[in-house]
């Protein structure tokens, strides 16, 4: 019952959710793209993903060509809130003459010479009981050392020098960095984000070119840094946010906003019109002072109207994504995003880390079938061999293919399957390639060896990004039935 549970609050969740929690579930870590313009609205809406749905601490690390390693190191640790110390307890002043007593029998002098008290030591240690029971100025403790944030979300990282970028990969690798001081570990619940803006190009038009700006990176839409070739392929996932989509969590704050600030004024209009008339009866009562029954005195309740009913919380919308989903295990578009799902009495619990453990072991009891391992076999290798595809290998390294196989048991688990299907084998390799995937250049495509004319392959892969080659792949290799 309680997997359903959790199951039943992870179908409620936005795209940008979902791609946390993945990484989450299997401990690795992401790239999110937007367009330019939106890219900090995107800062934000990730940052409240962390504090609303996982109940984490997130820090942005603001990255240009002019980035140090110290500057990395201080943007990613958070300084805690100091711990509130227990206060002592106050005693009775007959308790304090008991205890007082009791003290003076049990340290009464011996004879031993090794029990005999200078007259300073005496002094010092009747000094400090007589400070013990005043009134001294509590001890302030220290502020705890500041600590690495759960999540980091680095912007523009595909801007910042080699040396930053490969920190950020010993990073993820070792859970770990090192600064000139100390060595600060990643805590267990740990999310690091490269949040990148595109090049403002539609999909699949000249993305991830072989050795050009923006090669693997950007999700596959032709960001304009370039991340390392190491680092671009240790992310897990990659994701694009299409800011048509909405900003769910931001669209929830404003929306209470608007609704605490229209609710404050029309409390402030009632008040000013509560006093307009109790002003109009006060100058209709002085005239009649004299007589004692002839004034009316009102009540608060008359002269201040009741104040409106608060609107009710709402969760988080999702988005309906297209159907891979089996019947019976997801809510409908009506009952997430209507108005049932959001006259809920009580706001969506974060996603405890127990949760995300439960979630994580769900999906190491997924299985998958021979016949489906063979045909994510087939898609990898379909990859490697497309003639757009650069080769070497390089656009479906080992750790990605590592990647699929995890990508498709965490996606079984979370549509409440305990085996892995073709339809979720597909989804997962457009998340895990779209990153991952560089175009080749035409004067280097494989035709060309064989005599192909240049302006005849150049018209061939023109428009052509990771997108169309993982489309093309899945459209080639047969699923099985």
């Amino acid at each position: 019952m309680a997997d359903e549970d959790i199951l039943d609050r992870v179908h409620a969740l936005a795209d940008l959710d979902l791609a946390a929690l993945l990484c989450l579930i299997s401990r690795e870590h992401c790239i999110v793209t937007t367009e330019p313009a939106d890219l900090d609205t995107l800062i934000r809406e990730l940052q409240l993903v962390a504090s609303q749905t996982f109940a984490l601490r997130s820090a942005v690390v603001d990255c240009t060509p002019h980035t140090t390693l110290d500057d990395l190191a201080a943007a990613i640790q958070i300084q805690l809130p100091p711990q509130p110390q227990p206060q002592p307890q106050s005693l009775s002043p007959g308790h304090h003459r008991h205890n007082s007593n009791t003290t003076a029998s049990l340290r009464t002098p011996s004879a031993s010479p090794l029990r005999r008290r200078t007259p300073e030591s005496s002094s010092y240690f009747q000094h400090t009981r007589q400070g013990s029971h005043g009134t001294s100025a509590a001890a302030v403790p220290p502020p705890p050392p500041p600590q690495m944030a759960n999540v980091i979300l680095a912007k523009n990282l595909d801007r910042a020098p080699v040396d930053v970028q490969i920190q950020c990969l010993e990073l993820l690798r070792t859970r770990r960095i090192l600064t000139r001081t100390s060595v600060q570990t990643a805590p267990k619940q740990f999310l690091f984000v490269a949040v990148l803006e595109s090049a403002g190009i539609s999909a699949g038009a000249g993305t991830g070119v072989e050795g050009g700006a923006g090669a693997g990176a950007g999700a596959g839409r032709g960001s304009r840094g370039r991340l390392v070739s190491h680092l671009n392929d240790f992310f897990y996932v990659s994701h694009w946010h299409d800011p048509e989509d909405g900003f769910v969590h931001l669209e929830e704050v404003e929306g209470d906003g608007a609704e605490d600030g229209e609710l404050g004024i029309k409390s402030r209009d009632s008040g000013r019109a509560g006093d307009g008339e109790a002003a109009e009866e006060g100058d209709g009562d002085t005239a009649s002072l004299d007589s004692a029954s002839s004034v009316v005195r009102r009540s608060v309740s008359e002269v201040i109207p009741a104040l409106p009913a608060t609107g009710t919380l709402r969760g988080p919308r999702s988005r309906n994504a297209e159907t891979t989903q089996p019947e019976g295990r997801f809510h409908d578009a009506a009952s997430i995003s209507g108005s049932s799902y959001r006259t809920s009495p009580t706001p969506p619990q974060p996603l405890s880390e127990s949760a995300i453990a439960c979630l994580a072991q769900l999906a190491w009891q997924v299985t998958t079938d021979v016949e489906v391992f063979r045909y994510q076999l087939n898609i990898v290798s379909f990859i490697r061999m497309h003639r757009a595809v650069a080769p070497g290998g390089s656009s479906a390294p080992p750790l990605a293919t590592k990647h699929f196989a995890q990508l498709s048991k965490c996606l079984a688990a979370l549509h409440g399957l305990d085996y892995v299907t073709p339809a979720l084998v597909a989804l997962a390799a457009r998340k895990i390639y779209a990153h991952r995937i560089r175009v080749v250049m035409p004067e280097r495509e494989r035709s060309m060896q064989w005599g192909s004319d240049l302006a005849a392959v150049e018209a061939l892969l023109d428009g052509v990004g990771p997108e169309d080659v993982i489309e093309d792949v899945l459209g080639s290799v047969a699923a099985p039935l």
